[in-house]
């Protein structure tokens, strides 16, 4: 009977194992859903949403909204789902929200999305988005901020947290405030620590301390409005928080006649202005 009882937990935890192997290996699957796409057909689409190739030392990193008279950049961090060119309402909806202050947006494209090589990971996208926020910076003549919207806000937090100097303002999108922390909610059973790519936003972002505009979607389904909320809540610094109350996570307005954009835009580089360049952090997780 022990024997028996014995090989029964062995041919359990022999299982768990395996399943647990299992869910390690395959979770990027079910996080990144990257629609991907040849140069030459990238480029005809983004000509057509009134884009162009954006690139720093011949590396394509995303695409840009030229806007003449622009002294201020904007670098939007997409979600998880299909590619930079996807979010062209972002930039519409930003590139003139605030009319005597024209914003350039440079929709960053990540490794494994779109025609950009490489496979989606953590630690690519957030390399990703230090090379996107240092190239920005390099070229802008005036304020650069950063936004992120879903995943991307992750991405977003992260990288300012990571070099607060390098980005003047943070606009965080239906942000995810952590994957375990969203995990725990549509997956109760699986345990946190079998997480492989965590983006912690909740630990990043307080090292950040410059401005922050948040926006949620009241009724999120995905990233849950809860945890925007509590992300905002946590953060000690300069921060403004907007709600479109009934919105799912993906049924925000968009629409560019919305004063929120401009808003949003008017906060973030107001604070900017008036705070005194971030130090360095010396956070790290």
């Amino acid at each position: 009977m022990i024997a028996r009882l014995a090989r029964l937990l062995a041919l359990v935890l022999a299982a768990s194992g395996a399943l647990a192997a299992a869910l390690w290996l395959a979770q990027r699957r079910l996080l990144y859903f990257p629609d991907r796409a040849a140069r030459g057909d990238a480029e005809r689409r983004a000509r057509a949403l009134g884009l162009e190739p954006w690139e720093d030392g011949g590396e394509l990193l995303g695409w840009r909204a030229p806007m003449p008279g622009a002294r201020s950049r904007l670098v939007v961090f997409h979600g998880n789902a299909g590619s930079a060119l996807d979010r062209g309402y972002v930039a519409a909806a930003f590139r003139r929200a605030l009319p005597d202050q024209p914003v350039e947006v440079l929709l960053a494209e990540y490794p494994g999305y779109g025609p950009r090589p490489g496979a989606p990971s953590e630690p690519a996208l957030r390399a990703a988005a230090r090379a996107a926020v240092a190239a920005a910076r390099r070229g802008s003549p005036g304020p650069v901020l950063a936004l992120g919207e879903s995943l991307g806000a992750a991405v977003a937090a992260i990288a300012a947290a990571e070099d607060p100097a390098a980005v003047d303002g943070l606009l965080l999108v239906t942000p995810l405030a952590s994957v375990p922390a969203v995990a725990r909610r549509h997956y109760p059973l699986v345990p946190s620590f079998l997480v492989r790519d965590a983006w912690r936003a909740d630990r990043a972002l307080p090292g950040y301390r410059g401005p922050v505009a948040f926006l949620l979607a009241g009724a999120d389904e995905i990233a849950f409005a809860d945890l925007g909320r509590a992300l905002h809540d946590a953060y000690p610094g300069p921060k403004r928080l907007w709600v479109e109350e009934g919105a799912s996570h993906n049924g925000l307005s968009w629409d560019p006649a919305s004063p929120r954009f401009g808003e949003m835009l008017a906060f973030a580089l107001g604070q900017a202005r008036s705070a005194s360049p971030p130090e360095r952090p010396s956070w790290a997780y």
